[in-house]
């Protein structure tokens, strides 16, 4: 036998009381009107897209974005020495500037384009390495990125977080490798340092200190392609966003991806008679919750400087470029090591790209989406420091002459006459 409830009695109410569920029933509308929630989308909407690897195989199709960094020459000289890359264009509008270096490297005439479109409709290259102003950086990104074309740019990923955060949301929508370069990931002596900390033969870390940086790109040579936006302050110009970079990704590494508490900045141009439109000399201070980083940017040292210094509680270590490491326990005296050699993938870029793009081998922290995108909030936060002080000094600089006092009248209390 089915036994059913009696049917519900609406409680006895007040004719008004039962306007007071006409709101309710207005929201209930409008919410059923709205739209799926964002469980109910799909999966395409909402989960980043597989990595389309590279099915290739023999030599790592290669193409250029632009010649304006000097960096690229790097490039040129690797693809005529090297069997496993091939350079298969290079976009690059000033024609004058790929003559002088097709001429210097020996490159054919018929790989050149006009634009990156261009290049990437003909070519069909593998990846593009971006030799183009840092600003300049996201642009590469969305013009390879829909196609599924792998990018790695020069370092830093980005001049400011805006197009960091564009160039990951890119990223990730279409499947691709946004990778960035800096010299020091192919270090022997640095890897050596970080697996002294993992391994926990030295660590807790306390404080790292991190110097980089040349005499300056006018004074060793630099072409004036590549000067020219180093001393642009809209291009991505700068010591600190130059070198500054070094010592931000590597305390980023050093601290498994952590954003720092707070970042302090401070710059100045000690040469504008050189360089009168950007620093040629800056500090930035990172603070963590038990550790601090110290980035020295510069290019008034006197040689090439790429060092970096861990302080722990159970010593110290010293890694400069190449397989010098320096170790020293606490009132220890130094002592020199030779760090072993790196697995090949992570000899050179090169190397890496061609195995990372063709999921031979995992995304290295120190080249990924996600610390570099730190990265590019640690040096937006400093440049933004630096400015709003150097805008207070021209407010006081240039302050007007107070006005004339105008005398207050008092009322003491009298009568008013």
């Amino acid at each position: 036998m089915l036994l059913t409830s009696p049917p519900l009695q609406p409680p006895a109410c007040s004719p008004w009381a039962r306007f007071a569920f006409v709101p309710l029933l207005v929201l209930w509308t409008l919410a059923s009107c709205a739209g799926p929630k964002p469980s109910e989308l799909s999966q395409e909407h909402t989960a980043p897209r597989a990595i389309r690897f590279s099915p290739s195989v023999g030599p790592l199709r290669i193409a250029l974005a632009g010649l304006v960094h000097q960096h690229c020459e790097r490039l040129l000289v690797d693809a005529r020495e090297r069997d496993d890359i091939e350079i298969v264009g290079i976009a690059e509008p000033n024609e004058a500037l790929f003559e002088r270096l097709a001429a210097q490297h020996g490159l054919d005439p018929r790989l050149r384009f006009e634009s990156l479109e261009a290049l990437l409709d003909s070519a069909d290259p593998e990846v593009v390495s971006a030799m183009t102003t840092i600003a300049d950086h996201v642009g590469v990104v969305e013009a390879c990125a829909p196609r599924g074309i792998h990018v790695l740019v020069e370092k830093p990923l980005a001049f400011r977080r805006p197009d960091a955060e564009r160039m990951g949301e890119l990223a990730a929508q279409h499947g691709v490798l946004v990778l960035t370069n800096f010299e020091t990931s192919w270090s022997a002596s640095v890897r050596e340092a970080r697996r002294l900390v993992e391994s926990g033969d030295y660590g807790p870390i306390r404080r790292m200190v991190f110097r980089h940086g040349h005499p300056g790109p006018v004074e060793i040579g630099c072409y004036a392609e590549f000067t020219d936006w180093l001393k642009s302050p809209e291009a991505g110009g700068g010591a600190m966003v130059d070198f500054g970079c070094y010592g931000a990704v590597l305390a980023t590494w050093m601290m498994d991806g952590a954003v720092p508490a707070r970042v302090i900045a401070s710059a100045q141009t000690l040469r504008p008679e050189v360089y009168p439109n950007v620093e040629d000399d800056g500090t930035i201070i990172l603070e963590y919750p038990k550790a601090s980083a110290v980035v020295e940017a510069s290019w008034n040292w006197t040689h090439n400087v790429k060092e970096m210094d861990l302080y722990t509680e159970s010593g110290s270590l010293h890694a400069g470029l190449g397989d010098a490491l320096t170790v020293r326990r606490p009132d220890g005296a130094a002592k020199l090591e030779i760090a072993p050699p790196l697995p090949p993938h992570l000899r050179d870029q090169w190397s890496y790209l061609k195995e990372v793009i063709r999921g031979q081998c995992q995304v290295d922290q120190l080249s990924s989406l996600k610390f570099n995108t730190v990265v590019t909030g640690i040096l937006d936060d400093a440049r933004r420091q630096v400015a709003q002080r150097n805008q207070k000094k021209d407010a006081k600089k240039f302050k007007l002459p107070p006005s004339p006092r105008v005398p207050r009248r008092l009322n003491l209390g009298g009568r008013r006459r």
